[in-house]
């Protein structure tokens, strides 16, 4: 198999950078395009000339020449449209997140499995040099034990229809600490509001509580007057700021933290003295290719060699296993939702 001919579902907001990817890709190429707009496939057509366009996915489906598909649509139709891919015998990439339900994820990976097929997740930020460094980091013990993660991904729009805001932007980083950090969540609190009447959630907040003292904390928000990107997390060495607004510095590691001295035992609490160290700043160097770049590259080398991608299918499903979570918490006002450790295990 030298080259892997992709067709690509749906040509809105996600699709043309999928498309765009995979046409610069030496070792893939894109046959069809399938979207229910004329007028985006007339696009399509215009910068892609020797690609086909078709409204009918099902046309995908049927090509014997066609050997995987992406999925680039709303979350509703994800689990039918990828389901139909893999029956097909099709290779999967699929959007984030995953599936609606854990229930459809499952479904997802046991047909993957069933046909010796890849099945991966569209979690663009793992892809990231920036996230990438940082897992290094964490993984080398530079920043020490991992105290909390505490994210704020906030902006004006896009509001979705189908999802609210923590399947919109808290998936991202929910990929991001299930790559980044070397334990799962046990337990999740989340609240949030509507303000638009008869929409889901444009504001929330998440909680997430691991074994031990880690905690993770993240704000969404689809109702921002400006666009923050920003994730700190804190160690017992060091502290990490990750902004991926910044254009070139994105991670800054502070040799910044605290000391503890003295007697540690209850009774003679009071003679221990905390002192704060506060040492350089520096900025790794990141690899600034194209995320999406690196995703499709790693997708293609694992449908050539049937290798497990990064972001597979079990990784998609504790990212949606956390968002049912936190949307049952939400419905119940912050209630805490223990998380089933079965579905959720590495």
């Amino acid at each position: 198999m030298t080259s892997i001919n992709i067709g690509v579902i749906g040509y809105g907001y996600w699709g043309p950078n999928l498309v765009r990817n995979f046409a610069e890709i030496p070792e893939a190429q894109v046959k069809t395009i399938s979207d229910f707009k004329p007028e985006l496939l007339a696009k399509a057509q215009a910068r892609y000339p020797t690609v086909q366009v078709t409204t009918n996915c099902r046309d995908i489906f049927t090509d014997p020449k066609i050997d995987a598909v992406a999925i680039a649509t709303p979350v509703s139709t994800h689990f039918d449209l990828a389901l139909a891919a893999l029956q097909a015998g099709k290779h999967v990439m699929v959007e984030k997140p995953m599936t609606v339900s854990s229930e459809q994820a499952m479904r997802l990976i046991e047909e993957a499995e069933r046909r010796n097929l890849v099945l991966m997740v569209d979690h663009t930020f793992v892809y990231t040099g920036a996230v990438r460094k940082i897992r290094d980091l964490v993984a080398t013990n530079v920043i020490g034990d991992i105290y909390y993660y505490d994210s704020v991904r906030v902006n004006l729009g896009l509001f979705q229809h189908d999802v609210n805001v923590i399947w919109d932007l808290a998936v991202h980083d929910l990929s991001i600490m299930n790559y980044v950090l070397p334990f799962q969540p046990c337990a999740v609190s989340a609240t949030g509001m509507s303000h638009i009447p008869g929409q889901p959630e444009n504001i929330a907040y998440l909680t997430l509580f691991f074994e031990g003292n880690l905690i993770a904390h993240i704000h969404v928000n689809w109702l921002a007057p400006v666009k923050v990107r920003r994730t700190l997390i804190g160690g017992s060495q060091r502290m990490i700021v990750y902004n991926d607004l910044e254009p070139s510095e994105k991670v800054k590691i502070y040799d910044k933290g605290i000391t503890i001295n003295g007697n540690h035992s209850a009774e003679k609490v009071y003679q221990m003295l905390i002192g704060y160290r506060a040492g350089d700043m520096w900025s790794p160097h990141l690899n600034m290719t194209e995320a999406l770049r690196t995703e499709g590259l790693h997708f293609i080398d694992c449908v050539k060699k049937g290798d497990r991608p990064i972001t597979d299918g079990e990784a998609g499903l504790r990212v949606v296993r956390i968002l049912e979570a936190a949307t049952e918490s939400i419905r119940k006002q912050g209630r805490l939702i223990e998380l089933d450790k079965i579905r959720v295990a590495a």
